[in-house]
């Protein structure tokens, strides 16, 4: 009998390659998710401050049915220009949506904030996207923490930018007793705290000015937190991959149910400071049946592991420590 198991990062899916370009001196990057010429996509917002493009394309109802990369990228909406970057890098390679006068590449992206945190006049740019291309492979596992999109991320904001915890970029990936690979890649830049589903432990809670690590929820519900930063933009942007067949409206589906793996180690989530945005690609590289139900519970674990993966893995950066740089302390 066949089991699920745990299979690396989002490129040990078949079909997908993903690099990063990072500026740690500017504390910005992006990250790119290469998924060939045959893989259908879909997409869930959920935040309520998104920055995105080209997500009403993936609507079901829409003509063209592949994508070609997916964007996550830092520097706010500066940070959609290195979609541009990573076109031409697909052009080049004659990888895009055919028409009579050449091929175009499908590139949807999604942005997090972070300028408060390094340069804010340094963000990825098209070069920056074209480097993260470059730089992309589908043999190894794709560098987590402090790198790519989440390079400037933070998380655990709800006393303040000085209470804030590092956010970085993580991944993880699982093979379903079918065969079928299910992975994510996910920026966690989050308002809210991090929890371990698998036992309920605070991973990155807001930081009181003693060095403990407050419980977020417990300082919403409070009312602790400083009322001017509620407002602090920030959100959590990332992919699912599958080497399933999927359709449009499928992949549109497992896009929103990975949103749960989000619920389950952010919290509080999907506030209206955050854009949360997350992709789904389906390479169809696999060609046994796809049971949808196994596919969205393998979405949202993994989701949910690399969120995880993204904060234990993080370094501190322009002042801001990461977990492992800190005894935490009891929650309170």
């Amino acid at each position: 009998m066949r089991h699920f198991r745990p299979a690396g990062t989002i490129t040990a899916v078949p079909g997908i390659a993903a690099g990063h370009w990072t500026d740690a001196d500017a504390a910005t990057g992006c990250t790119v998710v290469l998924c060939g010429d045959t893989a259908v996509g879909g997409v869930a917002v959920r935040g309520g401050s998104p920055g995105t493009r080209e997500t009403d394309l993936l609507n079901p109802m829409r003509r063209v049915d592949r994508v070609h990369a997916i964007l996550l990228s830092g520097g706010s909406a500066f940070g959609l220009a290195a979609a541009g970057g990573v076109q031409r890098w697909l052009e080049e390679r004659g990888i895009g949506f055919e028409t009579p006068h050449g091929c175009v590449p499908i590139v949807p992206a999604a942005i997090l904030y972070d300028l408060g945190v390094g340069r804010a006049d340094v963000r990825p740019d098209a070069e920056a996207g074209y480097a993260a291309c470059a730089g992309a492979n589908d043999y190894s596992p794709i560098p987590g923490g402090s790198v790519g999109a989440g390079t400037g991320a933070t998380v655990a904001k709800a006393l303040g930018p000085s209470g804030a915890v590092k956010g970085g970029i993580g991944s993880a990936c699982c093979v379903l007793p079918s065969g079928i690979s299910v992975g994510a890649v996910v920026a966690v830049n989050a308002w809210g705290g991090i929890h371990d589903h698998r036992d309920g432990s605070l991973i990155a809670g807001p930081l009181r000015d003693d060095g403990t690590m407050a419980d977020p929820i417990a300082v919403i519900l409070n009312g602790e937190y400083p009322p001017s930063e509620t407002s602090m933009t920030n959100t959590t942007i990332g992919v699912v991959a599958t080497d399933a067949g999927l359709d449009k409206a499928q992949a549109n589906f497992v896009a929103s149910s990975a949103h749960d793996g989000l619920a389950l180690t952010i919290r509080p989530c999907h506030t209206t400071s955050d854009g949360d945005t997350l992709f789904c690609v389906a390479t169809g590289h696999n060609p046994e049946p796809a049971n949808l139900t196994a596919i969205t519970a393998a979405a949202t674990h993994v989701v949910a592991l690399a969120v995880i993966d993204a904060v234990r893995s993080a370094t501190g950066l322009a002042g801001i420590p990461a977990v492992g740089e800190l005894n935490h302390g009891n929650a309170r």
